[in-house]
C-alpha cells in the first residue's frame, strides 16, 4: 500500500514546486491506482480491503489537489506554514475586485441576452487573467520561495477559477 505519512508531491514522485510536469503526474497516478486500487485485493482480508479503498482515496484525494492550479497552490502554501483562506483577512486589491465585479455584469448581461459569443470572449479573458497569474505563481514560489507574499495572489486565483467556473456555467445553461 502507500505510506499515509507523504506528502501530495513525494506521492507521486514531484518535486514540491507549483510548477511540474503535468504528464508525470498523470502516469505517476495511473501506476499508483493500479497498485492501490480495491479491486487488486478483492480476495483479501477485511483489513486489507479496507486498505485498498483508504490507499485510493488518498491517491484520488492527492491527484486532484495537484491537478488543480488553486488547490496546488493553496496545499503548497500550507505545507510551509502559510494559511491562504483567514476568515479575518479576506482582502484583494480595490482594482482587482471592481474589475471582476464589472466581469460579473458584463456575464449577466450576455446571459440574460443570450449572447454566447459574448460569453465565450468573457470567459477566455477571465482564464487568460488565471494564466497570467500562475505564471506569477511559479515565479513566486518556485523562484523566490516567498510563500507569504504568494497568498494573495492565490486569493486571486481563487476568486478568478470561481468566476470561471460560473462563466462556464451560464454557457452550459444557454447550450441546454
Amino acid at each position: 500500500m502507500i505510506d499515509f505519512s507523504r506528502n501530495h508531491f513525494e506521492l507521486f514522485g514531484l518535486p514540491t514546486r507549483y510548477r511540474f510536469d503535468a504528464a508525470a503526474l498523470d502516469a505517476a497516478y495511473r501506476t499508483l491506482q493500479t497498485q492501490v486500487h480495491p479491486d487488486s485485493v478483492a480476495g483479501g482480508t477485511d483489513a486489507e480491503r479496507r486498505m485498498a479503498l483508504q490507499s485510493s482515496a488518498r491517491v484520488n484525494e492527492a491527484y486532484a489537489a495537484l491537478r488543480d492550479p488553486v488547490a496546488r497552490a493553496q496545499y503548497l502554501l500550507g505545507l510551509h506554514g502559510v494559511g491562504t483562506i483567514d476568515e479575518r483577512d479576506t482582502a484583494l486589491p480595490f482594482d482587482f475586485l471592481e474589475h471582476q465585479l464589472e466581469r460579473r455584469e458584463a456575464a449577466s448581461d450576455a446571459e440574460g441576452a443570450a449572447d454566447v459569443p459574448a460569453l465565450t470572449a468573457l470567459l477566455a479573458d477571465v482564464r487568460a487573467d488565471a494564466l497570467a497569474i500562475e505564471g506569477q505563481l511559479a515565479h513566486t514560489l518556485d523562484g523566490e520561495h516567498a510563500y507569504v507574499a504568494a497568498r494573495m495572489r492565490v486569493r486571486e486565483l481563487t476568486f478568478l477559477a470561481k468566476l470561471a467556473d460560473d462563466i462556464d456555467a451560464m454557457l452550459g445553461a444557454l447550450d441546454a
